[in-house]
C-alpha cells in the first residue's frame, strides 16, 4: 500500500512540474507572438510559425494532466510531445525551421522530452504499456505538427 501511494504522489509531482513548465513557456511564448498591423499579414507563414512553440506547451500540459489523473493515454501523450519537441530541436539545429525557440529554452524542452520518453516507453507509472501501433500514430502526428508550423 505504501509502494503505492508513494508512486501516485512521484506521478502527480511530475505532472505538477510538466504543467508548470508548459504554462510558463506558453505565457512566454504567447507574449513573443508579434501581431502584424495590416490583414493580409495574419495569413502568412510567419505569423503562423509563431505559434508552434505553443502548440508545444499545449501538448505538454496536455500530457501533464494526462499524467496528473493517471489516465491511460498518458503515455501517447508523453509520446507525442517527445517526438514533436526532437522535431523542432533538429529543425532549429539545422537551420530549416521557422519556429524560433532559444537554445536555453530548446534545451529545457529537450531535456523535459527525454523524461516524456522515458514515461511512456518504460511504462513507469503503470497507467499502461503503448502499442508499437501508437508509438507510430505519436511519431507521425508529432512529425506532422512540427512540420504544419515550420512549413505549411
Amino acid at each position: 500500500m505504501q509502494y503505492k501511494t508513494n508512486s501516485v504522489n512521484r506521478r502527480k509531482l511530475v505532472a505538477i512540474g510538466f504543467g508548470i513548465l508548459a504554462i510558463s513557456l506558453g505565457i512566454i511564448f504567447y507574449l513573443k507572438v508579434a501581431t502584424p498591423h495590416h490583414l493580409g499579414k495574419y495569413f502568412t507563414k510567419a505569423y503562423y510559425g509563431q505559434f508552434g512553440a505553443i502548440a508545444i506547451c499545449v501538448e505538454l500540459l496536455a500530457a501533464a494532466y494526462y499524467l496528473f489523473v493517471g489516465h491511460k493515454k498518458t503515455n501517447f501523450a508523453m509520446a507525442l510531445f517527445g517526438f514533436t519537441v526532437v522535431l523542432n530541436s533538429i529543425l532549429n539545429v539545422f537551420g530549416l525551421g521557422t519556429v524560433s525557440i532559444a537554445i536555453l529554452i530548446m534545451s529545457v524542452l529537450l531535456v523535459s522530452a527525454g523524461v516524456a520518453f522515458y514515461i511512456a516507453f518504460t511504462n513507469a507509472f503503470y497507467l499502461g504499456k503503448i502499442s508499437i501501433l501508437n508509438v507510430i500514430f505519436s511519431f507521425v502526428l508529432g512529425n506532422l505538427i512540427a512540420f504544419y508550423f515550420n512549413y505549411f
